[in-house]
């Protein structure tokens, strides 16, 4: 068996790949909320910038048709971060993509895109024929519909790569609660990005303010 299905991955051993989450992508989805698709990414992204997991940016036409990426990525996570932009829908065919992962040094993929059929499931697909364990972030994701959100889905679990979710992430990362130079940073995503946000306030309160 594949080791991405039998160990979690680590900000020591996994790299984050954000690929085309665009307005053009955005106005296209139909399978999911595109707020809560949102908040799943600033989730993700948040997350590897608290744990120092490299991260890989990529749009698509991001000047002639798409736009750029989203600034609550761009600005709010990553201001100043490189931004690889290409013409391939897979975009393993561009070199600068091809280097901006190898330049990771990692072995070990998150990847989240818009369109799950295209932008998610190509370079998830590509990166398994490569020789990378990668892993997908589901609910990070979304399509023009239900039903080609889930054959995407599906196609990439029959090709070997792992789905999680944006809170599954941070959790991953985490491993436990204990660990306080983290623990801070992940309460603060969880109450900015997730109805968990309302129990932890809630559970504060309850308990006089003891973390």
């Amino acid at each position: 068996m594949s080791n991405n299905f039998t160990s979690h991955f680590s900000a020591d051993d996994a790299a984050l790949v954000l690929i085309d989450f665009q307005p053009q992508m955005f106005m296209g989805v139909e399978s999911h909320d595109r707020n809560a698709i949102k908040n799943n990414l600033q989730i993700v992204a948040k997350s590897a910038k608290l744990f120092n997991v490299p991260t890989v940016l990529s749009t698509v036409t991001a000047k002639t048709f798409s736009g750029p990426f989203v600034p609550e990525v761009t600005e709010g996570v990553f201001p100043g971060h490189e931004v690889v932009d290409r013409t391939s829908i897979n975009a393993w065919l561009t070199p600068n993509f091809v280097k901006a992962v190898e330049a990771t040094r990692r072995k070990r993929l998150v990847i989240a895109g818009l369109w799950t059929g295209a932008c998610a499931a190509f370079n998830v697909i590509e990166g398994l024929r490569r020789g990378y364990e990668v892993f997908f972030v589901a609910d990070a994701c979304g399509d023009t519909s239900i039903q080609v959100h889930e054959r995407a889905v599906d196609r990439m679990i029959q090709a070997g790569a792992v789905p999680t979710t944006a809170q599954h992430f941070v959790y991953e990362l985490q491993q436990d609660w204990s660990r306080q130079e983290t623990y801070q940073g992940v309460m603060d995503i969880m109450k900015a990005h997730t109805a968990f946000g309302t129990q932890i306030f809630f559970s504060k309160w309850a308990l006089g303010g003891h973390d």
